[in-house]
């Protein structure tokens, strides 16, 4: 990185990390299997032809300064899911703050045991371990909020995106999924000892399996052109780091919170729906949060409160 564009002789590499020059070779072929695009051969020296969009610590703590993410990142070229070692290290005690980011998850995780599907290097697999002093029954509010930062995120990046958020955790454009989050916690009755947040951003796919093609899209896809993942993710965890301080300072800005969530979605009011949740069904009209963000929807039989499940339009 500290001589990008410019050819650099394997011997110098090898002297610079005191080794020699095959080994260098090995490292090479292993950083372009990884995706980054190294012009060269031992003969002639190597050239970076291009800054990797690689979610290093490197590259993105310069972007973070004054954000409770600052020096706390750690990446993975290939993880199961940053989710359960977002989990287990918060569990050993890692500070509030971590955020574990991987290029590519073998066993990607969503919401109600659902996996993700985390192509190499294409989205952004995010997990951020969080210790709020709040009750248990106001962690909801913290994964509203992560919607409304990946939101904020996305137009910030292009401001050509429409982006609509549906209750309680997925990001769409065009109707279909572009981002989802799984918020998870490990909590006594009054008090939440940690919660994890993981986000899932699809960026630069071109393609989904054949079960995803109908329900999700990718902001390349949306848009046309590549997306730089880097730009992203900064823009993701300033944004966060916003609402999170906002949520566990100001008591008005949980009111806050659920208005904007409302306003920028539009399936929390006047949507025709159906809510499926192990084996129930409700039918009926959105009609609203409550004071703890569930969704509100008028039926039949009056108006009752989803509590989990997955919404569907009608």
């Amino acid at each position: 990185m500290g001589h990008a564009t410019v050819v650099v002789s394997g011997t110098k590499i090898a002297q610079d990390i005191a080794s020699n020059r095959s080994e260098v070779w090995r490292l090479i072929q292993q950083l372009r299997g990884l995706g980054v695009d190294v012009a060269g051969h031992p003969a002639t020296g190597y050239r970076l032809k291009s800054v990797p969009d690689l979610l290093l610590p490197q590259i993105l703590d310069p972007l973070l300064r004054g954000t409770i993410f600052d020096g706390q990142l750690h990446h993975f070229y290939k993880i199961g899911s940053t989710n359960t070692a977002a989990m287990a290290a918060a569990a050993e005690g890692a500070p509030e703050g971590s955020v574990f980011l991987a290029e590519e998850q073998t066993a990607g995780r969503g919401r109600g045991g659902h996996s993700w599907q985390s192509a190499r290097s294409a989205g952004i697999y995010c997990s951020v371990v969080l210790r709020p002093a709040l009750p248990p029954s106001e962690v909801l509010l913290l994964s509203l909020a992560a919607g409304l930062a990946v939101r904020a995120a996305i137009e910030q990046v292009d401001e050509r995106v429409n982006v609509d958020l549906k209750w309680p955790n997925d990001v769409l454009i065009g109707g279909k999924k572009v981002s989802g989050i799984l918020t998870e916690m490990n909590a006594e009755v009054t008090r939440v000892r940690y919660v994890v947040v993981g986000i899932g951003i699809n960026v630069n796919h071109t393609n989904f399996s054949a079960e995803l093609e109908g329900e999700a899209t990718s902001l390349r896809l949306a848009t046309g052109s590549e997306c730089s993942r880097v730009e992203l993710t900064a823009a993701l965890l300033k944004s966060l780091d916003r609402e999170y301080r906002l949520l566990v300072a100001q008591k008005a800005a949980r009111l806050a919170i659920l208005r904007r969530f409302t306003e920028q979605s539009s399936w929390v009011r006047g949507k025709q729906v159906r809510v499926e949740d192990n084996g129930g069904k409700i039918q009926g009209t959105t009609d609203g949060l409550n004071e703890w963000g569930f969704l509100q929807v008028r039926t039949g039989q009056g108006l009752q409160t989803v509590l989990s499940g997955t919404v569907r339009e009608k």
